[in-house]
């Protein structure tokens, strides 16, 4: 039995569809106090946790143009334990820049929403797929 509510479903669908794309409308998913930890990301010189829309519009803002292209595809979906919680298996592909270095990645993602929108998002992926420098560089460029 699927417990996946369609709100969590609809969120879902619209995280995948604009994360690359529409960082506004893709933050507009997200409740004003929203947490969103990416676990390895500190091996790579990335923030491993983000915390409320002014922090996570930080570090998104210049995603979409340092992963040209970024697409998922092969998602997969899981229903948490409850209808407020869920996961995504999905591979993504992109053309990092600069230097247009092929990129390609499986995340496993977790999504918890609250009054049909996202509080908490983790994203799990491997640095190993990352070239080295890729996130200090975005780093350096926030400072």
């Amino acid at each position: 039995m699927d417990r996946t509510s369609p709100d969590l479903t609809r969120l879902m669908d619209a995280h995948l569809a604009l994360i690359a794309t529409d960082v506004e409308r893709w933050l507009a998913l997200f409740t004003e106090d929203a947490v969103v930890e990416f676990p390895y990301a500190s091996s790579l010189g990335g923030p491993a946790r983000m915390e409320g829309i002014a922090a996570i519009r930080a570090w998104f803002a210049p995603i979409t143009k340092h992963f040209q292209g970024l697409t998922f595809t092969n998602a997969r979906r899981y229903p948490g334990v409850d209808a407020t919680t869920g996961w995504l298996e999905v591979h993504g592909a992109a053309t990092l820049q600069p230097g247009n270095i092929p990129y390609e990645q499986d995340y496993v993602m977790r999504l918890q929403v609250r009054d049909g929108r996202i509080v908490h998002y983790r994203e799990y992926w491997n640095p190993l797929a990352a070239p080295r420098g890729t996130f200090e560089s975005f780093t350096r460029e926030q400072a």
